[in-house]
């Protein structure tokens, strides 16, 4: 039997501190500071910190760039680094020293920002404040359910918006890490499909993001979509044939407006590997 020691242990390891995760933001901050001569660099930098700081605040952060660092940053740090010290200063080699062995870190911690949203706030499609205003104005004057909302961010931000929107999810997954503590509008205990069934008179469109990409769930919100009698439209916020939803889903999926869907994207565009896209689909 575990004794209370082991619990706390183990319930660290499992559910990562406050403190923890605001390394991340403190680490950045010391990459800021270190990289001060690179505009290109302390760009990036900016825009993680400026995203951290607005959803800390209950704000939907701004579009994010691609969190890559530039492929000639040696290059520039070499130039910098030839005309700020003269050949063979001591200063100029620690200085070159400790930005290159900062870099693949640095590299490291913007790739894992989406990590880090995913830790501290439950956020796992990123989803910004200019994104949810387009959204907003594509819905117009219609009701919309989210399905598999969790903590609610596409809601919150479209109820800001003055948009009728109904937030459900199953919140069978909410005591298994910290995210579950972070719901940022009331959730309804609903499971997708019973959502639907309850719903569906009183909204035009249902909205799924990031669904998961094993089991069918997706696949049962689809059929449920089209089985709806006022011709119910999805929205779907994943990556195709990637980090969300089932193949099958995707397979059987029919896109539809692909104007809006384009519109839409203009708002939500990739910042690192997972390349996930607005979908419209009936």
């Amino acid at each position: 039997m575990l004794s209370n020691k082991q619990k706390k242990k183990l319930l660290k390891k499992k559910h990562p501190t406050t403190s923890t995760e605001s390394h991340y933001i403190k680490q950045m901050r010391q990459y800021r500071d270190l990289f001060t001569d690179f505009p290109s660099v302390k760009f990036l930098i900016n825009n993680v910190l400026e995203s951290d700081h607005l959803i800390q605040s209950k704000l939907l952060p701004q579009e994010l760039p691609e969190l890559l660092l530039p492929d000639d940053i040696q290059d520039q740090i070499f130039q910098t680094i030839n005309a700020k010290f003269d050949k063979g200063d001591p200063e100029g080699d620690k200085l070159w020293d400790q930005l290159s062995a900062a870099l693949p870190k640095l590299d490291k911690a913007l790739r894992s920002y989406r990590d880090y949203l995913e830790n501290q706030y439950g956020m796992w499609a990123y989803i910004s404040g200019p994104f949810v205003k387009s959204l907003a104005n594509y819905i117009g004057h219609d009701a919309v359910l989210e399905v598999m909302a969790g903590n609610g961010y596409i809601s919150k931000g479209l109820k800001d918006l003055g948009t009728t929107v109904y937030p459900t999810d199953s919140l069978e997954w909410v005591g298994e890490n910290q995210t579950g503590k972070h719901q940022v509008i009331p959730i309804e205990k609903l499971d997708a499909i019973a959502a639907i069934e309850k719903y569906q008179d009183q909204v035009k469109y249902v909205i799924m993001s990031w669904a998961p990409d094993k089991g069918g769930v997706d696949l049962d919100v689809l059929d449920a979509v089209r089985k709806a009698d006022n011709n119910l439209k999805l929205i779907v916020i994943g990556e195709k044939n990637g980090a969300t939803n089932s193949k099958a889903f995707w397979q059987r999926a029919h896109f539809i407006e692909p104007e809006a869907a384009q519109q839409l994207n203009a708002h939500h565009r990739p910042f690192d590997l997972i390349k996930d896209q607005v979908y419209l689909v009936d």
